[in-house]
């Protein structure tokens, strides 16, 4: 097995003087050759190149959408994925239906592209549910909070896959700031020890809530992955292709049965950390200016322009397609029912527990005590 971190476009992100990484498009929408890299997006035609573009369109409105909610009181908190478009579609658009993915809290848009209806992406940010989703049905696992926690649970999963004897594959997805955990060295240990089909997806967006990625690593972060025997790889993660690219070959290998793979996408969060955040604290308009430019959205545009293929009429459709979208999320967020008091003890345990059933008339019996009381 070949330990790689693959040398093509220099980018200043913040880890070092000069970072190199995957680059297959450039910032002002010019397609890049690369001998490596071109062979696993070769079926990517100027048709599928629109399809990647509407469904960043799509993801970006859910975004405003979802942070325009939380602005007017309707959800208690929105991570925003805003500039991260790229990162999340290119690689979910990689996947089977039978791969499980195994999110952060920022990856709503890899949720929605996986099957997750716009109303359960709501529940947990509502706080009308622990959960937004069976997590069978989509095979995508619940949002998780606790920073880093669903890298192990990723290698766990895949080490089951090999178990099983399947040529499925996983993915695990977090952020700069987790790779300072435990959890994620860990989950590479045990990925590395037993050949896991594991995708480890690290999107890189610059800033770990308030701490900048330099302050945690002198050295790019995707650096890190071959201490534990896992190639590693380094991508434009506002590229499309190049994340697609990147993650279809990690994919392929783990399928192949040679174990995990590392990805740092280099991405940058135009947003705060969340809609509690405040990031004029902390973070300069010039900085915010030059990730701007390199916006993924944009770029993809760009591209399609030059090929014939951002018509009005395309461009009108794709936000046609996202206002559809966003018009679906706010109604249904609007129209989500309140739980009930007694909800909190669903789904805690997957079989009756007695402990758990006496602590739930206990409480019944404390709410019966208010019966009435609006009548006097």
């Amino acid at each position: 097995m070949s330990l790689h971190i693959p040398v093509r476009h220099p980018e200043n992100s913040g880890s070092s003087p000069i970072d190199p990484y995957v680059q297959l498009v450039t910032p002002d929408g010019v397609r890049v050759p690369d001998p490596l890299y071109d062979r696993w997006v070769e079926d990517i035609d100027g048709a599928r190149l629109q399809e990647l573009y509407i469904d960043m369109a799509v993801i970006r409105r859910i975004d405003t959408e979802a942070t325009a909610l939380q602005r007017q009181g309707e959800l208690g908190l929105w991570p925003p994925l805003l500039g991260q478009e790229a990162a999340q579609i290119g690689s979910v658009r990689s996947l089977r239906s039978s791969d499980f993915v195994f999110p952060s809290y920022r990856e709503n848009g890899v949720a929605y592209c996986r099957g997750v209806a716009v109303g359960e992406l709501m529940r947990t940010w509502r706080g009308n549910a622990g959960a937004g989703w069976d997590p069978y049905t989509v095979n995508v696992a619940p949002t998780q909070v606790i920073i880093g926690a669903q890298a192990l649970h990723a290698a766990g999963y895949a080490m089951g896959i090999t178990r099983d004897g399947t040529d499925d594959a996983v993915i695990s997805y977090f952020g700069d700031g987790a790779t300072s955990q435990g959890d994620v060295s860990e989950a590479m240990v045990f990925a590395a020890s037993f050949n896991s089909p594991v995708v480890f997806f690290c999107s890189n967006n610059q800033w770990a809530i308030s701490e900048p990625v330099t302050l945690q690593a002198q050295v790019p972060i995707a650096n890190r992955a071959p201490g534990f025997g896992i190639p590693s790889i380094r991508v434009d993660g506002n590229d499309v292709l190049a994340v697609m690219a990147a993650t279809r070959e990690a994919l392929d290998r783990a399928r192949s049965g040679n174990g995990p793979t590392f990805i740092e996408a280099v991405t940058y969060r135009m947003g705060p950390h969340t809609t509690a955040d405040d990031p004029t604290r902390y973070r300069d308009s010039a900085e915010l200016e030059r990730w701007r430019v390199k916006d993924p959205l944009s770029r993809l545009q760009a591209l399609l322009d030059t090929m014939g293929l951002f018509t009005e009429e395309f461009a009108a459709e794709a936000s046609r397609r996202a206002d559809a979208v966003a018009a679906e999320l706010r109604a249904a967020c609007l129209g989500m029912p309140d739980p009930g008091p007694a909800d909190v003890f669903a789904h805690v345990y997957s079989e009756p527990n007695s402990w758990l059933d006496r602590q739930q008339e206990q409480y019944s019996r404390y709410l019966s005590g208010f019966a009435g009381e609006e009548n006097r």
